[in-house]
């Protein structure tokens, strides 16, 4: 392959090929025609880069963001902490320039201990990597795109007396657990006293684009 040479096709179709102008149109038509009226001020560009990990301007509709998600992220992570990632793609989709410590983005689902974990309590390999986040756990930021069951275990843990991280995003996928998951995270803090920020999406809607892309957003303040 070293002798290769790539060759540009002939253009054939009128597109955008800028990455920048791409970005720019992108966000210019999400505010367009999303309604984000009732997303809190400083939480725009947050919805704004969910909605175009989706590809769903009525992704706007179905967020719940806690008023504040945005500030308690942002300053978690200025302080250095971590992301905790439920997947590899979401941690994956993390972009790191953007990250303002270097900060780690974790996921231990390939963890060797996962497994026997996972058969031991009888639940997804994804929430059993949950219960590893435990010494890193507090202050960080969390991000659950996948696993309805890695939500519901964090919740559990927390509830339990574990560390409590600075913020949640919430967003796993999905026809079981998925819409009930995320319910209970909007609802942790009637349900259970501890209020922590999350955002999430209501719903079957989630995923891993979604998710890291909140994470980005998150990152930075510049779009």
């Amino acid at each position: 392959m070293t002798d290769f040479t790539p060759r540009q096709p002939h253009r054939q179709f009128d597109y955008v090929d800028t990455g920048a102008a791409i970005y720019v149109d992108s966000f210019a038509t999400i505010r367009r025609e999303a309604d984000l009226s009732r997303v809190p001020a400083d939480a725009e560009k947050l919805a704004v880069r969910m909605i175009h990990g989706s590809g769903q301007v009525d992704l706007a509709d179905d967020l719940v963001i806690h008023p504040q998600m945005v500030s308690a992220a942002r300053a978690a992570l200025e302080a250095g902490a971590p992301m905790l990632c439920d997947a590899t793609m979401v941690a994956t989709g993390v972009t790191r320039s953007r990250l303002p410590k270097d900060n780690e983005v974790l996921c231990y689902l390939n963890d060797l201990r996962v497994p026997a974990l996972a058969q031991e309590w009888g639940t997804t390999r994804t929430a059993a990597a949950v219960s590893l986040w435990e010494p890193v756990l507090d202050g960080a930021v969390v991000a659950i795109g996948n696993a309805p069951t890695a939500l519901f275990h964090l919740l559990e843990l927390i509830a339990d007396g574990g560390p409590r991280p600075a913020a949640i995003v919430g967003c796993p996928v999905g026809f079981i657990g998925a819409a009930e998951s995320k319910d209970a995270l909007a609802a942790f803090a009637t349900t259970h006293g501890i209020d922590i920020p999350f955002v999430t999406v209501r719903g079957r809607r989630g995923g891993s684009a979604m998710t890291s892309s909140a994470l980005n957003a998150l990152a930075q303040e510049i779009e």
